[in-house]
């Protein structure tokens, strides 16, 4: 006997159990007729790939065959259907695709079948009813669709059915009441439809029964009650609707029981608290009314209740956490009142509060007690009184601390310090006084700081300009004095600020322009004075600027004509004078927005028109002129450009032609040189280096001798002769060379050039998300956070397109082939080749473009292209994000206005990651879905604009 290779009495070998043992390559060198004999082999848990070999036929006495867990391909051969004294057939865990082969029905002694977490499509073959003998069927996590056929409930033997993770329509098959042997019945996410049978009260056996996820309408059967043996039973995020059966507190043995996201109301039967055995209880999202059962709180077990978004009125139950067991409560955003249990403040196990959005009262400073491994609580918007414990700093794990909208007085304990593991700290709209404690500076991982709507006074103290981290601060509506702290500039991540109506006075620190990714910043309502410094022009992704109510005086700087993204600005009530600059903001303003100035003048309904004498002119020259100057400076710094031009095409005058060459350097580095390495490390566009290709031309990798790394877009020629070329070519260019914004790929250089014209591109290592989706491995690292921030990349990139650039313009063809991706997987959108400039005073006519799937329906009918049809392409790439695939049938089933209103989570989520419980409990993902899907649209004039689409994102993301 060799490890794992065992022989029979006669040295022939009868059996192999290889599994994990490292081994790696193909069955198609294996020597399958050598083995006549083998009987049992298992080699689950190795680095096998490439297809199961024919030739497994030979194996003809196999009994026992376990492939899983490799990584083989291909579709399942035929061939092992003629193993007909196979017992156990596990293939689970591979890469198989095809269909479930019909033939597998004469495997009449096969017990056991896993073909799990494979890419098997196709029907359930009915075939499968054939296999009198077989106890589990696992095919979970595959794409199989169609109905699942009813003849399945012939298989009286069957223990385990487990189907869940497909793409199944149609009812429940009521034929699974005849399965009296089942223990597990898992169906979740799927796409089945009609009511719950009741049949399913027959299976007595029955443990687990989730069916969770899927478009399941009716109401609950009273059936279920007589299942005594079930422990699990899941039937959350369906459309189901009525109340819930008394006859569900007979589960004397569920552990773990959840029913939200449904319709049901009514209220909770009092026979709940019968159920003693519950771990889990979730019932939100619901509209379930009344009061909740006091005994449910005196549960020994129960680890996770969450009732939240419901109409549920009384009081929270009284002995909630009197076992010390819970770990997850969350009862937000109902009609609770009176005060927070007792058995809450000595509940070491929690992790996770949300009381948030109900009129509870009580004094929080005794309600509440210390948190060992607590990591959110929420309690805003209620009616709590007292002062902030310093048992907060206490809590070594809490990562956010809400109390905003309640009537806390007091000042903030020092003890808040330790609360080092931080990131949202919300204490807004109370009744806190005294100074912002320094030791507030010492939570360093904190991103989101809201101290308004409070009696804070003083200083600001200079270490809140330590947080590295902080992208969100909010300390308006206090008494805050003194000036604004000048290391507020070191706050690189801060993207709102909020200073206003406070006491705030002298002038604006130049330290506060180093806020590069700044969106919106609020300083309304105080005491601030002097001129605004020109170097405001360094925010280049503020969006909403409101310096109303101040004392600022003199010029306004003409550097905000630089600012592409401004889209709002209020200064009204200042001493500002002369003329206000010629930017989107400026000329959009209303003139509530800038009156309340003695001197303003410029072409705006509402002031007086500039004068244009030789003095004035003067002086708007001296300070427009020399931003563009420094502008051209910073170019000359920053982008290497050449042109080349050559008038002949043959080969032979190629190297003569090449010292006409006029190149336009605009960078230390000669563009002659540039030109010759591009063409040197790419081997004169050899496909060798292609990573990519398109309709406007192919994209090449080049490293160059410096060690920079470029993406080089070599062009189609035209097919209009070199004069037509040029003029699209020029077009593409200035609209590129306009583009300034950190989620847009940059374009370093261009060259134009008879044979090989091209542009030069930022080059980014993870290439294109459409890449990253179809590849198993790379598409389960993009998490849903990940997942998230692209979305919102994608949305800011266009909404500056649209709405910021002095001439808007339309991307024409937005797909995942055309978004990037960099080392930390932000979107950078790339492919303009299509992209026109919109001159919204003349018509766009255009020939149809873009990518078959992202192509807006209206284009059928009309060849004109608004910036609608990139919402419309923005609609289908955001759902291919979520779901992980082109949504097309999706999108195909948005028909009817019904349909929109009946759409559920598990429809556009990528079933390759896990269920993301915690953003969809925050309603974070909801409200981007049915924004993504109001994109889609059928009527462009319906669509959202790309600047209130990054808006809503803007606002969902940071606050959620």
């Amino acid at each position: 006997m060799w490890f794992g290779i065992f022989c029979n009495p006669g040295g022939s070998v009868n059996k192999l159990e290889l599994n994990n043992y490292g081994l790696e390559g193909t069955l198609h060198g294996f020597s399958f007729s050598s083995f006549p004999n083998l009987s049992y082999a298992s080699l689950s848990g190795n680095n096998l790939f490439d297809s199961i070999p024919s030739q497994i036929r030979y194996l003809s006495k196999l009994i026992y065959l376990d492939l899983s867990s490799n990584k083989l391909s291909g579709k399942i051969p035929p061939e092992i259907c003629l193993l007909t004294d196979l017992e156990v057939l596990s293939l689970g865990d591979n890469h198989l695709n095809g269909s479930i082969l019909e033939e597998i029905g004469h495997l009449k002694s096969l017990s056991k079948l896993y073909l799990c977490s494979n890419s098997l499509d196709g029907f359930i073959p009915i075939s499968l009813s054939n296999l009198s003998n077989l106890e589990y069927l696992h095919l979970y996590n595959n794409e199989l669709s169609g109905f699942i056929p009813p003849e399945i409930g012939n298989l009286s033997n069957l223990v385990e059915l487990i189907i869940d993770s497909n793409i199944l329509t149609g009812l429940i098959p009521p034929t699974f009441g005849n399965l009296k042997r089942l223990t597990s019945l898992l169906l979740f996410n799927n796409s089945l439809s009609g009511p719950i049978p009741s049949e399913l009260g027959n299976l007595g056996s029955l443990v687990e029964l989730s069916l969770q996820t899927n478009h399941l309408n009716g109401s609950i059967p009273p059936s279920l009650g007589d299942l005594g043996n079930l422990t699990l039973l899941y039937l959350n995020f369906n459309n189901l609707s009525g109340t819930i059966p008394e006859e569900l507190g007979n589960l004397k043995r569920i552990q773990n029981l959840e029913l939200s996201g449904n319709q049901l109301h009514g209220s909770v039967p009092n026979s709940f608290v019968n159920l003693r055995n519950l771990n889990v209880l979730h019932l939100c999202e619901n509209q379930l009314s009344g009061k909740i059962p006091q005994g449910i709180g005196d549960f020994m077990d129960l680890t996770k209740l969450q009732i939240g978004t419901n109409q549920f009125t009384g009081f929270l139950p009284q002995n909630i956490c009197l076992s010390g067991s819970l770990q997850k409560f969350s009862a937000s955003n109902n009609h609770f009142t009176g005060r927070v249990p007792k058995s809450l403040k000595n509940c070491s196990s929690l992790t996770r509060v949300r009381l948030e959005g109900n009129q509870l009262t009580g004094d929080i400073s005794d309600d509440f007690g210390v948190y060992p491994t607590l990591n959110y609580i929420d309690l805003s918007y209620n009616r709590f009184s007292g002062k902030i414990s310093s048992n907060w700093g206490r809590c070594p794990k809490l990562g956010a601390l809400k109390i905003g909208g309640n009537n806390i007085t007091g000042s903030i304990s020092l003890e808040i310090g330790k609360l080092t593991q931080v990131h949202v700290l919300d204490l807004s709209e109370n009744h806190i006084v005294g100074a912002i404690p320094k030791e507030i500076g010492k939570l360093t991982s904190l991103e989101q700081l809201m101290l308004n709507g409070n009696q804070f006074s003083g200083a600001i103290p200079s270490e809140l300009g330590s947080f590295t981290n902080l992208e969100y601060l909010d300390l308006s509506s206090n008494r805050l004095k003194n000036s604004i702290p000048s290391n507020f500039g070191n706050l690189s991540k801060l993207n709102y600020l909020n200073l206003s109506h406070n006491n705030f006075s002298q002038t604006l620190p130049v330290s506060l322009m180093s806020l590069f990714q700044i969106t919106e910043m609020d300083l309304s309502f105080n005491s601030l004075n002097g001129e605004i410094p020109s170097e405001i022009c360094k925010m280049q992704s503020l969006e909403k600027l409101n310096l109303s109510n101040n004392y600022f005086s003199g010029f306004i700087p003409t550097a905000f004509e630089k600012m592409r993204a401004l889209l709002y600005i209020d200064i009204s009530y200042n001493d500002f004078q002369g003329p206000i600059p010629g930017s989107k903001a400026f000329l959009d303003a209303p003139i509530e927005a800038l009156q309340g100035n003695k001197g303003l003048c410029g072409n705006v309904t509402g002031l007086e028109h500039c004068n244009n004498s030789s003095k004035e002119s003067h002086k708007v020259v001296f300070l427009t002129v020399f931003p563009i100057m420094g502008a051209l400076l910073g170019l000359f710094a920053f982008f290497q450009v050449f042109i080349a031009f050559q008038r002949k095409k043959d080969p032979e005058s190629e190297q003569s032609d090449m010292h006409k060459v006029e190149f336009l350097s605009i960078t230390t580095v000669d563009g002659r040189t540039v030109y010759q390495e591009i063409m040197k490390e790419t081997e004169g566009f050899d496909d060798l280096y292609c990573i990519g290709k398109g309709g406007c031309g192919s994209v090449y990798k080049a490293k160059l001798p410096s060690g920079v790394i470029l993406a080089v877009k070599k062009l189609h020629p035209a097919h209009d002769g070199r004069k037509g070329f040029q003029k699209e070519f020029i077009n593409e260019i200035r609209a590129l060379t306009e583009i300034r914004h950190r989620n847009i790929v940059k374009l370093y250089g261009f060259c134009s050039h008879p044979q090989h014209p091209f542009l030069v591109y930022e080059y980014f290592e993870r290439g294109s998300l459409a890449k990253i989706l179809e590849n198993e491995d790379s598409a389960e690292l993009l998490d849903w956070n990940k997942r998230l921030n692209i979305v919102k990349g994608v949305a800011y990139a266009l909404s500056y397109m649209h709405h910021d650039c002095v001439q808007p313009i339309i991307h024409r063809d937005i797909s995942s082939r055309n978004i990037l991706l960099d080392s930390q997987y932000d979107a950078h959108v790339s492919d303009f080749g299509t992209a026109k400039l919109l001159k919204l005073d003349t018509s766009n006519w255009s020939s149809l473009a873009g990518t078959y799937g992202y192509v807006a329906p209206e284009l059928a009918y009309t060849m004109k292209v608004t910036e609608k049809c990139d919402v419309y392409s923005f609609g289908v790439l955001a759902l291919e994000i979520l779901m992980g695939k082109h949504p097309g049938d999706f999108i195909c089933s948005l028909s009817s206005p019904s349909a929109m209103k009946n759409i559920k989570l598990k429809d556009v989520l990528d079933r390759r990651l896990p269920f993301p419980q915690l953003l969809v409990e925050d309603e974070l993902l909801n409200t981007v879905v049915k924004l993504v899907i109001k994109c889609l649209d059928f009527q462009p004039q319906s669509r959202p604009t790309m600047n209130f689409i990054s808006n809503v994102l803007r606002a969902q993301i940071a606050l959620s």
